[in-house]
């Protein structure tokens, strides 16, 4: 069974960085696309990054490109989200996500994805 577990939220002032964390435990790690959603209080589910099995390929939210870094890595088994120019309209609950079969063409839509933590929650002041 898949759990996914994030952390490194907080508060942090606009302009700010903040990385934040999600430890995949299950078996062959390596075989999951990763991605990273988040939802404002009132919102719906919004994507924000996907990256692929190997890490070769990332994929952006225009909301968030320039400013956000996807990244994986398959020894320990982890994913991250580096924050950078944090802007109050980021504020949310971040979630990680999991999926064998997702590929470029489904990365954006929480349905394609079947595993998911219990977000952690990012509140950027003005």
């Amino acid at each position: 069974q898949v759990q996914l577990v994030e952390s490194g939220g907080g508060l942090v002032q606009a302009g700010g960085s903040l990385r934040l964390s999600c430890v995949f435990s299950g078996r062959f790690f390596s075989n999951y696309a990763m991605a990273w959603f988040r939802q404002a209080p009132g919102k719906e589910r919004e994507f924000v990054s996907a990256v692929s099995r190997s890490g070769s390929s990332t994929y952006y939210a225009d909301s968030v490109k320039g400013r956000f870094t996807i990244s994986r890595d398959n020894a320990k088994n982890t994913v991250y989200l580096q924050m950078n120019s944090l802007k109050p309209e980021d504020t949310a609950v971040y979630s990680c996500a999991a999926d064998r079969t997702t590929d470029r063409s489904t990365a954006r839509f929480p349905s394609a994805y079947d595993y998911w933590g219990q977000g952690t929650q990012v509140t950027v002041s003005s």
